[in-house]
């Protein structure tokens, strides 16, 4: 099959934030730095290290400025989080940062549910966010970009319309995020071709839930339609709280196998991605639904059983 593209594809790593805020379990911090040093040498271009939401709201994440203070950094990756509001900015600004990242749901139904914060409300609040960043690169994502779970399929001029709007109060990049994985390849492609054929000079992230079995898929879409950064999340952990019925995120390992084997230039260890996951795994009560892991890459083998070499050998056919 030809090649959707051969420009490199970026992987930027989302499960210490996006999958851990609704893990089982409090992952202790130790714990958590130990993963983000694993991730940190694998070829990822970012990492999301953790959100600077209430530790009352979420508090699997209330260790988020020990956690920066104590990773171990590589000057290749850029090390990114979560900021919900200003409380959030001021606290992210005691830390070393490459870049914060907000949120607001197009969804006014979701945007309420998520943030208590109608969509002009969110919108007033980035801006000022951005302009008290003091220097940070700041990345505006858009959820519900394909569908909300209480009202239905967004509308891609709204897309279209909130994403001027955050280029009009100053981000530096976008992601778009199907938040409770209900698109399909066919509108993501029309979404991410309209995005960038108005927008031709963004930085556009493709934030892809696997919760229709669609992920890659939807990812090799946004291929053809000229994305080239995707977030995804080790072990497929992760979810919104604030979306009933999204499961995780697409997962990291089995995006990166999909892609490698079918011969795009992705320059993530995937060997080192299995075993940073398993490290995952080993500290979660629930089960990690990502495949690759589970049952190998495709250039596992299986040992062939005497009988079956005896008979390959009566019938004279070489193995």
């Amino acid at each position: 099959m030809m090649l959707l593209s051969t420009d490199p594809i970026y992987i930027q790593e989302v499960g210490m934030r996006d999958g851990l805020q609704s893990a089982g379990s409090f992952i202790e911090t130790p714990d958590k730095v130990d993963l983000i040093n694993q991730l940190s040498k694998l070829g990822l271009t970012k990492i999301e290290v953790t959100s600077f939401v209430s530790p009352k709201a979420v508090p699997l994440l209330a260790d988020a400025e020990e956690v920066l203070q104590t990773i171990e950094r590589n000057s290749a990756v850029q090390y990114t989080a979560l900021i919900p509001n200003l409380r959030g900015l001021e606290r992210a600004l005691q830390t070393e940062l490459d870049e914060v990242n907000v949120v607001m749901s197009i969804s006014e139904a979701h945007n309420l549910a998520n943030l208590r914060l109608s969509c002009s409300e969110s919108m007033a609040q980035i801006a000022t966010i951005v302009e008290r960043s003091a220097g940070l690169r700041v990345n505006g994502t858009l959820a519900t970009a394909f569908a909300c779970p209480f009202s239905g399929p967004t509308e891609p001029r709204e897309v279209l319309n909130w994403a001027q709007r955050y280029l009009d109060v100053g981000i530096d990049s976008l992601t778009v995020a199907d938040t409770i994985g209900a698109a399909t390849p066919g509108q993501v492609y029309s979404l991410c071709k309209q995005i960038l054929t108005r927008f031709p000079n963004i930085e556009l992230t493709l934030h892809l839930h696997n919760t229709r079995g669609l992920g890659i898929a939807n990812a090799l879409a946004g291929i053809a339609a000229g994305v080239r950064r995707f977030d995804a999340s080790f072990g497929g952990v992760g979810g919104c709280p604030y979306a009933p019925g999204a499961t995780g995120n697409v997962c990291t390992e089995d995006l990166v196998h999909a892609l490698q084997f079918d011969g795009y230039s992705c320059a993530v260890d995937l060997e080192g991605l299995i075993a940073a996951t398993d490290t995952l795994a080993a500290l979660l009560p629930e089960q990690l639904p990502g495949l690759v892991r589970a049952s190998g890459t495709s250039k596992k083998r299986h040992p062939m059983s005497e009988g079956l070499r005896k008979l390959a050998s009566e019938k004279r056919i070489s193995l």
